[in-house]
């Protein structure tokens, strides 16, 4: 059963997959086992939504608070697990050529949870999509694919951005000036999106790095140290802006006035 806003929390944490959209991504061409997290508003609904994309290291308990906060803020939330068939270690590499490519399953999976929340029954018909990190490059992938607003995560710019971005959605995006791995990225996505004629809005938080919006560190502890180094850390302080900035973005483009 999905979780709700009310009842998410410490068991949440535990439970990294609620839905199984196996039979619809393998009728459609995708992975043969696909599952998500999906968090649910309190109330009746019908509720906007929110495909959310996780970062390199999969669904994880950080995952699960993003999508309750998500949920929390009034949208049915679907945390896919791009890794569901096999784990990080099996899927990384074909999910990694299918965000450069643009084709592959990761993005049929990804369509088939987009479609599964609009035929949910459960929906206002409006959809975000959010990502972090290689999510946050798929979400950027997806803006021009049927969704009404996207919130990027630092994640890297498609490479062909005439074609994956022209005729995009609303774009907030939100990148760390101390992320070693996508130096000047934000300030190169804005004049893309600018040249393009998508509405956007990017921003650098001067004192953050990469994976700044996480509450807690991620990734295999042995390499936590290095990834510290790179600029890979939690930043409480950007974090609350940067939600802030996904929050009232999502709630312009995809909440009645």
């Amino acid at each position: 059963m999905a979780r709700t806003a009310a009842n998410r929390g410490k068991a949440a944490t535990q439970d990294l997959s609620n839905i199984d959209l196996s039979a619809a991504s393998a009728a459609a061409g995708g992975s043969p086992v696909l599952r998500g997290y999906l968090a649910t508003p309190e109330g009746e609904g019908p509720f906007p939504a929110v495909l959310m994309i996780h970062e390199v290291f999969g669904v994880n308990d950080v995952t699960v608070r993003q999508a309750d906060r998500m949920a929390a803020a009034g949208y049915l939330t679907l945390a896919v697990d791009l890794f569901s068939d096999g784990g990080a270690r099996r899927c990384l590499v074909a999910t990694m050529r299918a965000l450069s490519s643009g084709q592959g399953r990761a993005v049929t999976d990804l369509a088939t949870a987009r479609d599964w929340l609009l035929n949910s029954g459960r929906t206002t018909g409006k959809i975000g999509v959010i990502g972090f990190c290689m999510g946050g490059g798929f979400a950027l992938l997806l803006a021009n694919d049927g969704f009404d607003a996207a919130a990027v995560n630092y994640g890297r710019r498609p490479k062909e951005p005439d074609e994956a971005l022209a005729g995009a959605c609303p774009i907030v995006a939100n990148f760390g000036g101390k992320d070693r791995s996508l130096p000047g990225e934000a300030a190169k996505l804005a004049s893309e999106l600018d040249r393009l004629g998508v509405e956007n809005d990017v921003k650098e938080f001067p004192q953050a790095g990469h994976g700044f919006l996480n509450d807690v560190e991620t990734g295999p502890k042995a390499l936590r140290p290095l990834f510290r180094v790179m600029g890979m850390k939690p930043d409480p302080q950007s974090a609350r802006e940067a939600w802030q900035r996904i929050e009232d973005h999502f709630a312009k483009h995809l909440k009645p006035n």
